[in-house]
């Protein structure tokens, strides 16, 4: 019996990297989901609807398929923290984040086309920023360019060096994808690992 195709469903260079520690043969789909928040809706409940939607999207028109979506959402304070676009909004993002601890809710859906089901989880992450001063925040935006990073940094590179500690059950999840849940989502879904 053959195993059916792996498609990641994002165009994440990040994402992809991660799914290459644990499964080095797949696809990559852009899944073309409108990311717009719904009223009412917690940072939670958003990470969780687009990854459901993402995987969705992406596994359009595929047979014998398991699609991987993925979405994460940055708060402090309840505050929506977005991939900052510039330099000058990253310095601003971070700024107003030191000192202070932001949550990250990185949810992950696996979708099988086979039998339409979803398996999802959603990871949770803890963020205490150590007490940051301009010239030191300036010097990391700088090196690190974090501008496509909720939050506005890289925790896998010199971001790691902004914080105070780190809080949660899976450190891949905090870089987008938490690979214990997806290696646990795969195994259940018929995917031989290690």
């Amino acid at each position: 019996m053959s195993l059916p195709r792996l498609v990641l469903g994002s165009t994440s260079r990040y994402r992809a990297e991660l799914l290459r520690r644990i499964h080095a043969d797949f696809d990559q789909r852009a899944p073309g989901t409108d990311e717009s928040p719904l009223a009412g809706e917690t940072p939670r409940e958003r990470a969780l609807r687009l990854a459901i939607a993402k995987a969705r999207a992406a596994a359009a028109d595929l047979d014998d398929a398991l699609v991987i979506g993925s979405d994460q959402v940055a708060e402090r304070d309840g505050l929506v923290l977005d991939k900052p676009g510039t330099v000058e909004r990253a310095r601003e993002q971070l700024a107003a984040c030191s000192g202070r601890e932001v949550h990250f809710h990185t949810a992950l859906c696996l979708h099988d086309t086979r039998n339409g089901q979803d398996r999802i989880h959603i990871d949770h992450t803890c963020v205490r920023f150590r007490s940051l001063d301009a010239a030191e925040i300036a010097r990391y935006v700088e090196r690190e360019q974090p501008l496509d990073c909720a939050g506005s940094f890289k925790c896998e590179g010199l971001g790691i060096s902004l914080f105070e500690r780190i809080d949660n059950e899976d450190p891949s999840a905090l870089i987008g994808l938490p690979l214990i849940a997806l290696a646990r989502l795969l195994r259940e879904a018929g995917i031989p690992l290690p």
